[in-house]
């Protein structure tokens, strides 16, 4: 039993991180530039926006390495340096954690499907091995398989995580809810259909992220309890659903807004909380209060 289990055996209700991106972007980030390259390029903006996670109360933060697979970093010319970037996103937020908080490895999609011949399971699985040492060699306490849609990449994505460590290794999906009221990934794949793939390669903790504000991922979370009571649920929940305004994409749920929801959502079963996207340190230290 890793860190986070052992954490969670208490019974404690733990409070994640938020969003990475638009901090990035904040920073300089431009949109044709490879987000991990800057763990190596400007990894003291990296650090600012790990610490300021933590500072707001995070029991867990992830590390900028959600796109650092083989297939993702390619484009950039990156693709020989998978290690060095995954090993450094996770030595800054190692850093940043310190001895207040435990981090998680950011293991995001690779945009390629063994289902349509643009990549093989056994390149596809290699890749994530990779990403997946670098990560432990950096010092991670555990892996997140995130904003998974198809259930064969997540598969192989937890195998090749639990194949180069023994760390706790959790894997959420995104769900969109379809004109039928059902909550499915855009391939298609039902909550339980996805939560059943996850926990047949020995997933420790499942859940949802991504597409969802926090009244979608208090339906997702008691959709998983009907046929999971017991195992962990991870919900990284967006900031409301996006509203199109100007030309950007907006997040309009407040802090407070997102926060009054938090008691809902541990009672539906959620075991550990945080934001996606357009979710701030506000957002995390408003939820931690109220989980506290």
């Amino acid at each position: 039993m890793g860190k986070i289990l052992e954490k969670l055996k208490g019974g404690d209700v733990l409070v994640s991180d938020g969003a990475w991106g638009t901090f990035l972007h904040q920073k300089g980030l431009s949109s044709d530039e490879c987000p991990e390259s800057w763990n190596l390029s400007r990894p003291d903006d990296v650090y600012d926006i790990a610490k300021s996670y933590v500072d707001a109360g995070a029991d867990i933060i992830l590390t900028n390495s959600f796109g650092g697979s083989p297939s993702k970093l390619e484009p950039y010319g990156l693709r020989d340096q998978v290690i060095e970037i995954n090993k450094a996103a996770a030595g800054i937020s190692r850093k940043a954690a310190g001895n207040r908080a435990m981090v998680l490895g950011s293991i995001g999609p690779t945009g390629k499907m063994v289902f349509m011949g643009e990549i093989s399971e056994e390149e596809l699985l290699n890749g994530f091995e990779q990403q997946a040492t670098g990560l432990r060699d950096g010092g991670v306490d555990g892996f997140v398989v995130e904003t998974m849609t198809d259930p064969q990449e997540a598969i192989l994505a937890v195998k090749a995580a639990k194949n180069v460590s023994d760390l706790d290794v959790v894997c959420t999906f995104t769900f969109e809810k379809t004109q039928t009221n059902e909550y499915r990934t855009i391939m298609g794949t039902t909550v339980a259909e996805a939560v059943d793939s996850a926990i047949s390669v020995h997933a420790d903790i499942i859940g949802a992220n991504c597409g969802n504000g926090i009244e979608g991922m208090i339906e997702i979370v008691r959709e998983i309890r009907e046929t999971h009571g017991d195992i962990p649920v991870l919900v990284h929940a967006n900031a409301g659903l996006p509203v199109y305004k100007d030309g950007l994409t907006i997040f309009p749920e407040t802090p407070e807004e997102m926060s009054s929801r938090m008691n809902a959502l541990v009672e539906a079963g959620a075991n550990i909380v945080g934001g996606c996207c357009g979710t701030t340190p506000e957002h995390i230290r408003m939820i931690s209060k109220i989980v506290r």
